[in-house]
This record gives C-alpha cells, sequence and structure tokens, in this order.
C-alpha cells in the first residue's frame, strides 16, 4: 500500500491540530510537513507533542513543500500567494480549505490548477457533500414554487459570513433551478419589502463554540422540507481533507471539488 507524504499549511491553528491528528490516524498519510507563519514562536516544536502524541520527527517550521506529495492548506488568505508559488514551482497537488477567498483569489486559484491538482471546497464533510447531492435534486423536482431559505450557524471567533458551506448549498439551489445566484440570493431581510418570487434567503448566525450547523428550508404553501446538516467534531473535515489529499495525488492538473474526490458528480 502505497503511503501519501502529506504537508499541512496552517498547522498550528485549530483546523491544523486536527489535520495533524487525521493525518496521524489514516494509515494511508504520513505526516511530511507542518507549516507555520515565519513569527510563530512555535517554529522547532515538534509536531506530535504539539498534539499531545508521540513525537513524530517533523517539526513546525516554515512552508516548505518541497518534501512533501501534497499540501493542505487550513491557513488564511494571506498565505494564498506563496502556497500556491510553493506549490506550482515543486509540481505539489494542493488541497484547499482556505475560507473567505476574494473573487481575485478564486481567479488565481483557477490559474494555478493549469498547472497542479487543485480540491478547492466550502467543506470537506462527506454528510455536506452528501447533502449539496439532496438539494440538487429537491430544488430541481421543487422547482420555484418553492420558498428557500438558508440558515446557517457558527461560533462567535469565524471571520467570514455567510459560510462557504452555506454558499455551496445556496449554489447547488439555484443551479438546479436555473437561476443565477448573484441575483437570487437574499442576506437577512430589514425594511417593510415583501419577499419576492425565486429568493434564497441566507442567515448566518454566530455564537457560543457551534462547529457547524446548516439547515435548508424549502417553504411551500401546505408543507416544508428541511435538509439539515450538523457537524459533531471538526474531525469530520479533518479526515476529510486528509481523503482528498491522498486522492489529489494521484490526478492530473485540474480544479477538483470534493464532490469529484467522492465520485457524486451528477452527469
Amino acid at each position: 500500500m502505497s503511503i501519501t507524504q502529506i504537508g499541512i499549511m496552517g498547522a498550528s491553528g485549530r483546523m491544523g491540530r486536527m489535520l495533524l491528528e487525521a493525518v496521524h490516524n489514516n494509515p494511508s498519510a504520513k505526516l511530511a510537513g507542518a507549516f507555520v507563519r515565519p513569527i510563530s514562536s512555535l517554529i522547532g516544536v515538534d509536531s506530535g507533542e504539539f498534539i499531545g502524541i508521540d513525537r513524530s520527527g517533523v517539526t513546525l517550521d516554515t512552508l516548505d513543500v518541497s518534501g512533501v506529495d501534497v499540501l493542505i492548506d487550513f491557513s488564511l488568505p494571506e498565505a494564498l500567494d506563496d502556497v500556491l508559488s510553493q506549490c506550482i514551482s515543486h509540481k505539489k497537488p494542493l488541497i484547499m480549505g482556505v475560507t473567505g477567498l476574494s473573487c481575485e483569489d478564486e481567479a488565481k486559484l483557477n490559474q494555478a490548477s493549469k498547472d497542479i491538482a487543485i480540491v478547492y471546497a466550502g467543506n470537506y464533510s462527506t454528510g455536506v457533500n452528501l447533502s449539496l447531492n439532496l438539494l440538487s435534486t429537491t430544488a430541481k423536482v421543487l422547482g420555484l414554487d418553492a420558498d428557500v431559505e438558508i440558515i446557517e450557524h457558527h461560533h462567535k471567533h469565524k471571520i467570514d459570513a455567510p459560510s462557504g458551506t452555506a454558499l455551496m448549498m445556496a449554489n447547488a439551489v439555484a443551479k438546479a433551478r436555473n437561476q443565477s445566484l448573484k441575483t437570487a440570493l437574499v442576506h437577512g431581510r430589514h425594511g417593510s419589502a415583501k419577499r419576492q418570487a425565486g429568493d434564497i434567503g441566507m442567515h448566518a448566525i454566530r455564537g457560543g463554540e457551534i462547529i457547524g450547523e446548516h439547515t435548508v428550508e424549502f417553504i411551500m404553501d401546505g408543507e416544508i422540507i428541511q435538509i439539515t446538516h450538523k457537524a459533531a467534531s471538526r474531525m469530520t473535515f479533518a479526515s476529510g481533507a486528509v481523503r482528498a489529499a491522498i486522492w489529489a495525488s494521484q490526478q492530473p492538473a485540474g480544479l477538483y471539488d470534493m464532490q469529484d474526490v467522492l465520485g457524486l458528480k451528477q452527469t
């Protein structure tokens, strides 16, 4: 059995710690690099001891992808240029889990995917990606007869709103109904204007330590369909990202998402 040598960018962060553990727990993966910002006081600390397991022999260090098969990045948008530059230079696949990327950043990912394999997903959970398929089917069947509202809950520390997952869900609905998400999406509501036909409502709730909850409601005159996903642990995202990394290490250059990784793409 081949072992995929994985590097993790943003290893000292909340998701970075989970990724270190997820790689450690996956028999098909091995940690080959744990990268942090150049100003980090943790440089030189053993990554295994950092997460409370045995010494791994891999210390936290600045970014250098030359010794990895694939890089997972759950850091910050500010690191994108350096990450892409190194991955392209060394021809290393990239699993992009950074949220809050701008349109310009996404254009950079698209351009880089001509040279390397990139998996870019708003959510790496298997359950969420199965939910996307359910949403597409439901929206296609109900069409504009249903009013759609999306409610997402996350912890108070989350910077971006709405979440990448909520936007993925909104896009799945819009695409299935042949709508433009740009014109259909309505963020919250205030004032006295009534709801317009075809609106896709979006509501972001922040508080406490909620890991992630997403509900899409299809509201009709006589019934309501709710499709909900709740994350009980961040490990589900980390394990999915490691799964994507193993998959991407065998793929040609291109821009992929978790639907590709799981074989869920509808033809």
